[in-house]
């Protein structure tokens, strides 16, 4: 048995799998409340029970450092050496949340992919990979004349770079809210919804209906704003989740610049599926293009929604089954994986 994991800062998602026909194929899988437990070994226990499993990977939050990471959302110091020791499991291996990503790309089907711009897809190159959630993680996968190897970044936490006159009044809003310099996880990430929509509110006078201050303050704020918008029940709502797909395009177009992702660029994360259709409405796209001297160059990447949400897992489970058979001495024997 092989064992995926995705660790997040509320919940941590484990699945297990299994060879089936020359495949790694799932047999099950749950999704824990992080807070609830004292930490990762105390879930994982619950969850094996008595199965057999040989190879472990978890996609974490975070810089990972020779096998060891602390999580900033959680009291939990996670190390691969102490989990495999403890949990009694051959090969434990930790990657960064995005890395897992990366490798799950390649194990996708046609319907766990939504394509918003087709670019020049004979194009083979670099990939990149952007994905707003909790936070904004950033990933490129460098192509390497055979594969794609995945290699983790903490790119999210670079200046946030405004583009017009709204974006640097946003930018003057939140170096007051926050005290001095400001990241693009600030504007494009589920805290970055609520930062917008709390600039439109309070600095654009933009208003807010008493129906809606009431869900914002009883409901989850970024599911309201999104939901309202797509509904178009909000104008102050509809215009929040426009700046916001507005600098994730243009993030996601930087990103692609800088590691020249000329095989395409993934937009990850649990919003994009949500607002699937504001995405396609153009905002996005022209955001991501509008690079001046670079304009061209960025029409012809191939721009691609990731809509499976367990991606994370699938990669890390390829990673695990790759990594020690690596290892161990023996050649992989899984050709996919899948859920």
């Amino acid at each position: 048995m092989i064992l995926a994991g995705d660790v997040g800062g509320t919940k941590v998602h484990l699945a297990l799998f299994d060879f089936t026909d020359g495949n790694l194929k799932h047999a099950r899988d749950k999704i824990f409340p992080a807070k609830e437990y004292a930490g990762l070994e105390e879930i994982v226990k619950e969850f094996v029970l008595a199965e057999k499993v040989t190879a472990a990977c978890f996609g974490v939050p975070g810089p990972v450092r020779e096998g060891r990471l602390r999580l900033t959302n959680l009291p939990w110091t996670l190390d691969s050496r102490e989990l495999a020791r403890n949990l009694k499991i051959d090969y434990v291996f930790l990657i960064n949340d995005l890395q897992a990503n990366g490798y799950g790309i390649a194990e996708l089907e046609a319907d766990q992919i939504y394509t918003l711009s087709e670019g020049d897809a004979r194009q083979v190159g670099n990939r990149a990979l952007i994905s707003a959630g909790t936070g904004l993680g950033e990933a490129f996968l460098i192509w390497d004349g055979r594969d794609y190897v995945p290699y983790p970044s903490e790119g999210g936490h670079s200046d946030f770079a405004p583009r017009s006159e709204e974006e640097i009044d946003l930018l003057r809003f939140l170096r007051q809210k926050y005290n001095g310099r400001i990241s693009f996880e600030r504007a494009v990430s589920g805290q970055g919804l609520t930062n917008i929509y709390e600039f439109l509110r309070d600095a654009r006078g933009l208003e807010e209906p008493a129906w809606l201050a009431e869900r914002m303050r009883t409901d989850d704020p970024n599911a309201v704003i999104t939901e309202s918008a797509m509904k178009a029940k909000s104008q102050l709502c509809e215009k929040t989740l426009d700046m916001f797909v507005s600098a994730y395009g243009a993030e996601a177009g930087n990103l692609a610049l800088k590691i020249l992702s000329v095989g395409g660029l993934y937009v990850g994360g649990g919003i994009a599926p949500r607002i699937l259709d504001k995405l396609k409405d153009g905002t996005f796209m022209k955001a991501f293009t509008d690079k001046g001297r670079m304009a061209q160059l960025l029409v012809n990447i191939p721009v691609r929604v990731i809509l499976e949400s367990r991606t994370a897992l699938i990669g890390a489970a390829a990673y695990a089954e790759a990594r020690a058979a690596e290892l161990s001495g023996i050649s992989p024997r899984a050709a996919s994986v899948k859920f």
